[in-house]
């Protein structure tokens, strides 16, 4: 008897796994294929039907995996945010001054967002619905925006308050993705490339020394 019983126990725990990776696979099919439809539409070209068409299933097997389409996007942009933080990070070296390392991000942020455009536009056009709000553990992913800057920061101003190196990080980052954002939205004042990487340095050197830092 406790043969059959244990037997039973251990088929459905088999069919429990087998759902949970069945499910795992979909979720990671219409996490790419939301990507997609974004990189290829933007945010505002995204509907559930191409989502679900693209990915091969249902429109009804979205909302098994997922409460709303905006669970959906918070889901793709957390992968843009990860991308992104990889960037810059790839982008600071350890022999360079902190000023060199507040440049080099600034550039290599201007040209995530000039070669990811779409991805990196619906980090910042996505509202939740009325009434809702952003996750907490979404909200704590932005923190691998300001995290590589605030190195360079506290190494030019040791003796800042963790609140003086947290505003001056914000206000960098702030001020970065302004420069950004207008430099290549055709639609305001597109500038050459090249133009607003300098114009990106010309900005963070100033800013650095009116810091009242080398």
């Amino acid at each position: 008897m406790f043969n059959l019983i244990w037997i039973l126990y251990m088929n459905q725990k088999v069919k429990l796994g087998k759902r949970e990776l069945k499910r795992a696979a979909l979720k990671d099919k219409l996490i790419n294929s939301a990507l997609n439809r974004i990189n290829e539409h933007m945010l505002l070209g995204l509907r559930a039907r191409d989502i679900t068409a693209e990915a091969g299933c249902s429109l009804g097997a979205l909302y098994t995996v997922f409460d709303d389409l905006d669970a959906l996007i918070l889901q793709v942009n957390s992968i843009t945010l990860q991308q992104l933080g990889d960037h810059l990070a790839a982008s600071v070296k350890n022999d360079a001054t902190p000023t060199q390392n507040l440049v080099a991000l600034a550039k290599a942020y201007a040209t995530f967002a000039w070669d990811n455009f779409n991805q990196w536009s619906a980090l910042f056009e996505h509202r939740m619905p009325k009434g809702g709000s952003v996750p907490d553990w979404h909200i704590q992913e932005h923190s691998i925006l300001f995290e590589n800057i605030s190195r360079p920061v506290i190494s030019l101003m040791p003796k800042a308050s963790a609140q003086e190196v947290t505003t001056i990080t914000r206000t960098l980052f702030a001020s970065t993705h302004g420069i950004v954002s207008v430099g290549i939205h055709e639609r305001l004042a597109s500038i050459p490339r090249d133009e607003l990487d300098a114009q990106l340095e010309h900005f963070v050197r100033t800013f650095v020394k009116g810091l009242g830092c080398n």
